[in-house]
């Protein structure tokens, strides 16, 4: 009782502290190959109905999967006394001030959902890139269903939840109608520091 999940941000790399050892019998091999031995039955069936995770035994493969992709080295699972640790490395090293709200954005985003939700590492990284995938997309105004068309979702009140409000609430993007939120002709558009986030990732990261 009283263990929590842990995320620390670095340079070079991401690392996700899970309370708790690897069940008995399972090894990461076996989790590489989607084996899947639940812990807590009854968080995983609440996860699953809240739409936080697709299929059990599928989030470590999706992490190993995502880093190849992207051309990062093979992510890391080791054991730390009784907790476990998976650790992302970055492709380039990435000093990020934290004073620096505007340029933490995404990555405070998502850290506070995991910290709040206690979701998996597979679930923290498929938010980053949906934040990411819809601030791309308003660079034109866009509606909100085209918005979820780009991250395929399918639950607009999850979707405003997760994706669209911290993204607004970090003045990425903004409303086309700001004094009506929920009109019909609502669109959604990319801010000023919307876009020097994204001119600074493109350049190759945070200086």
């Amino acid at each position: 009782m009283g263990s929590s999940y842990q995320v620390a941000f670095f340079d070079d790399r991401i690392e996700i502290e899970n309370p708790g050892i690897l069940l008995p019998g399972l090894t990461v091999e076996d989790m590489l190959q989607g084996v899947s031995k639940i812990r807590n039955r009854v968080i995983a069936r609440v996860f699953r109905e809240l739409d936080l995770i697709e299929q059990w035994g599928s989030g470590v493969r999706r992490m190993f999967k995502e880093a190849g992709a992207l051309g990062l080295p093979e992510p890391e699972i080791v054991e730390v006394g009784m907790r476990v640790r998976f650790i992302v490395h970055l492709a380039e090293s990435i000093a990020v001030q934290p004073e620096s709200k505007e340029i933490r954005g995404i990555l405070d985003i998502t850290e506070h959902q995991v910290s709040e939700l206690g979701a998996s590492t597979g679930t923290m990284l498929e938010l980053r890139r949906h934040q990411a995938e819809v601030l791309k997309k308003c660079k034109n105004e866009c509606s909100i269903v085209d918005l979820m068309e780009v991250t395929e979702r399918t639950d607009r009140s999850k979707f405003r939840k997760r994706i669209l409000s911290p993204l607004l609430d970090a003045g990425f993007i903004e409303m086309t109608i700001p004094d009506k939120p929920r009109s019909s002709k609502q669109k959604y558009r990319m801010t000023a520091k919307g876009e020097a986030f994204l001119a600074k990732e493109d350049q190759g990261g945070v200086e």
